[in-house]
């Protein structure tokens, strides 16, 4: 007579221990599936979608003004052609670790939006654009080892880095973004390896100057919004 409440109890607990498993499991999933989506499987920092997420918390929090950074890496494409993508990618991973560490420091965010390009969202505070700008500049210029088919190879580029300063209740994409995009093409088509604001009136630079379209350009140009 006790063997049976003892066999329900204990068949009670497995189916319990085992329902338990199971939600563990599917929260794992989750969480897994939730990072996938906002964060760049390479380098580890945000992507759009991720920095359209930090963006959004902000906004939600008490007004103040952001400053929207964007910057490209100058002369990215002669190291992967020299050593291969594998070696790019070493190279990719190294400046968002720099850049996130930045951003770490700012309170800020960073993202890699494509390719060699990167996103910073910072709050202004007591920051001085030339000051956050410099750093980014001389953290990206500093030699970089990566490893390439005949062993290691020391590397340097450079970034055009372009800001725009915004509420953080604008939505990111009704301009920040696009502001800051400019100002980068401007950087980049005066030489590179320098910071520019945006400032009222400036336009992108004829499209001659630019390294061609990118996805994103070509999803704006057929939609008609900025993203």
């Amino acid at each position: 007579m006790i063997a049976i409440p003892v066999a329900v109890t204990l068949g009670t607990a497995a189916g319990y221990l085992a329902t338990r498993r199971t939600v563990e499991r599917l929260r794992a999933e989750l969480a897994d599936a939730a990072w996938q989506l906002t964060h760049d499987p390479l380098t580890g920092l945000l992507n759009r979608i991720g920095l359209r997420t930090a963006h959004n918390a902000v906004a939600a929090g008490p007004p103040c003004p952001l400053i929207v950074i964007l910057l490209d890496l100058d002369r990215f494409k002669e190291v992967n052609d020299a050593h291969g993508h594998d070696a790019g990618d070493d190279l990719l991973m190294e400046v968002a670790d720099r850049l996130g560490h930045l951003a770490d420091a700012a309170d800020g965010t960073a993202a890699r939006l494509s390719g060699d390009e990167f996103a910073a969202i910072l709050p202004l505070r007591h920051h001085r654009l030339d000051d956050v700008a410099d750093q980014i500049t001389t953290a990206i210029a500093a030699p970089v080892t990566i490893q390439a088919g005949n062993g290691p190879v020391t590397v340097t580029v450079t970034a055009s880095v372009g800001m725009t300063i915004t509420a953080s209740t604008d939505r990111l994409e009704d301009g920040p973004l696009h502001r800051a995009d400019t100002a980068m093409y401007q950087a980049k088509h005066h030489g590179g390896d320098r910071h520019l604001l945006y400032t009222p009136g400036m336009v992108m630079p004829e499209q001659g100057h630019r390294r061609g379209p990118r996805p994103r350009d070509l999803r704006r140009d057929r939609s008609g919004s900025v993203e």
